[in-house]
């Protein structure tokens, strides 16, 4: 036999040996192969630990408020009890109600929205608008925009099942106030001014009525 021949059989019988080695430690694809679950392909979803309690985390709550915070845990009571409930949807809400009602008191009649105020409240508004009235004065308004609308305290009674949510608002308007005859007394019908309340809605959780009522303002 040559050396040629002799040296080709030597390195063929080195490959099937190492062909032989890899088989036994990588194993072989041969055949079908089930594919992966979505368990297997993706990670494992984290959760975030509360009391010991595995949940997942409420962003609609902690976009708000602070996680773990008395208000954070009574807007979770609320929405335990009455879980269509939610706070993003809930201030926008309010938002359209804090326009409406303002600007109704600013024009000094309330029959459209007395539906949406607490006894207490409906009553101090109607104190100023008839005391307006008897002195003669007339408002002029005009709503620019809220520029602000965050919230600013919740809280929930157990007992009763009544939640109380306290909202930050900051609106703009042009407002002017004209006596008798027709001088601004107050305000100014050409400049913007802010406007900046705190008002509290209150209403039974789990109750089929489905409207909050504004019961404090500051």
């Amino acid at each position: 036999m040559s050396n040629p021949m002799l040296q080709l059989l030597v390195l063929a019988a080195i490959a099937i040996f190492l062909i032989l080695r890899l088989r036994g430690v990588l194993g072989t694809r041969d055949g079908f192969e089930a594919p992966r679950t979505p368990e297997e392909a993706q990670p494992q979803r984290r959760f975030d630990v509360i009391d010991g309690t595995a949940e997942a985390a409420d962003n609609d709550i902690n976009d708000h408020a602070e996680p773990g915070s008395a208000n954070a845990n009574a807007l979770t009571a609320m929405k335990q009890l009455e879980p269509s409930f939610a706070v993003g949807p809930f201030l926008g809400g309010a938002k359209s109600a804090y326009e409406m009602i303002l600007m109704a008191f600013e024009r000094g009649d309330l029959s459209e929205v007395r539906a949406f105020l607490a006894p207490p409240v409906a009553e101090a508004f109607e104190n100023v608008i008839a005391d307006r009235k008897a002195r003669g004065l007339k408002t002029e308004a005009q709503f620019l925009g809220t520029r602000e609308t965050a919230l600013a305290a919740a809280e929930f009674n157990a007992a009763t099942n009544v939640a109380e949510v306290s909202v930050r608002f900051v609106g703009e308007m042009i407002v002017a106030t004209r006596d008798a005859d027709g001088n601004v007394v107050d305000g100014d019908p050409k400049s913007a001014r802010k406007q900046r309340d705190t008002w509290t809605f209150a209403r039974q959780m789990g109750s089929n009525d489905p409207n909050w009522q504004l019961v404090a303002t500051a």
